[in-house]
């Protein structure tokens, strides 16, 4: 056997190692998605008295911050005229379904073929989250049926199983997305400016749909806190399950729903 045979030979085998080294590392990242949207819809069922009183909260902030989506939409309607296109056509671009699972399929392609760890995980948390977050969103739009500012109903105005698009306005899907991604995102990066720039970015499809007259201002509040709390949920358990060998890193802002005499929000404290 030639030299050059047994080069070539040695490629092939190595190829072969490869494409197979990469095949393992597929299944490794498919098998904690699973695991990973699992663990986040059945957590309800482990909940004890301080998640419930969470919920609550959320719920409760949630209805007394209604009060102010009347206000809020008048004063974005009265701005919309001098809002950048630009900004706004990325915003809904980026919270569409499509564009998103395309971003994040280039981004965990990249992680995969490069077997770049840090990338794959991100990917896993932010399918993962998005896959729950959807599901959430998708019934809860169906079984609450809040008009949508643009339909001509009332902030108040409920169709239940309306099947009408016009009426599936609480949460936003939009907000959901774009800060899911957002956030798992933002946990990867230690420096707090840089966090500030992913979230910017990650506020951009909440409002632009604002803007657009598609979505409530609690809409997208209460999108914006249920996305962060299914990532955190997720976050914790690939690291509790070792899933990737990765360092847990000392949290650079902490999230938390606030409500009381003279604030209602989520509030990011630094």
């Amino acid at each position: 056997m030639s030299f050059q045979s047994v080069s070539a030979q040695s490629l092939d085998e190595a190829k072969a190692k490869d494409t197979t080294r990469v095949w393992d590392l597929f299944k490794h990242d498919a098998r904690y998605t699973f695991k990973s949207v699992g663990h986040s819809l059945t957590r309800p069922l482990h909940w004890e008295g301080d998640d419930f009183a969470k919920l609550g909260i959320l719920i409760g902030g949630t209805a007394i911050l209604s009060l102010a989506d009347d206000p809020i939409r008048d004063f974005s309607q009265q701005n919309a005229g001098t809002f950048p296109s630009v900004i706004r056509d990325f915003g809904w671009y980026f919270g569409s379904p499509q564009n998103y699972f395309m971003a994040n399929a280039g981004l965990y392609g990249f992680g995969l073929f490069t077997k770049n760890e840090k990338v794959r995980r991100t990917s896993v948390l932010i399918i993962s989250s998005s896959i729950t977050t959807g599901l959430i969103q998708t019934i809860s739009k169906n079984a609450i049926g809040r008009a949508r500012p643009n339909s001509g109903g009332g902030s108040l105005e409920f169709r239940p199983f309306a099947n009408d698009a016009g009426f599936r306005s609480f949460p936003s899907g939009h907000t959901v997305l774009s800060m899911t991604m957002a956030h798992s995102i933002a946990k990867q990066f230690d420096n707090t400016w840089v966090k500030v720039g992913i979230y910017s970015v990650g506020a951009i499809p909440p409002i632009s749909r604002l803007i657009d007259d598609a979505h409530w201002f609690t809409d997208i509040a209460f999108s914006t806190v249920m996305s962060i709390f299914v990532v955190d949920c997720i976050d914790k358990f690939l690291f509790e399950e070792k899933a990737y060998d990765m360092p847990r890193t000392e949290k650079k802002i902490s999230w938390n729903f606030r409500f009381s005499a003279n604030t209602i929000g989520i509030v990011g404290t630094f």
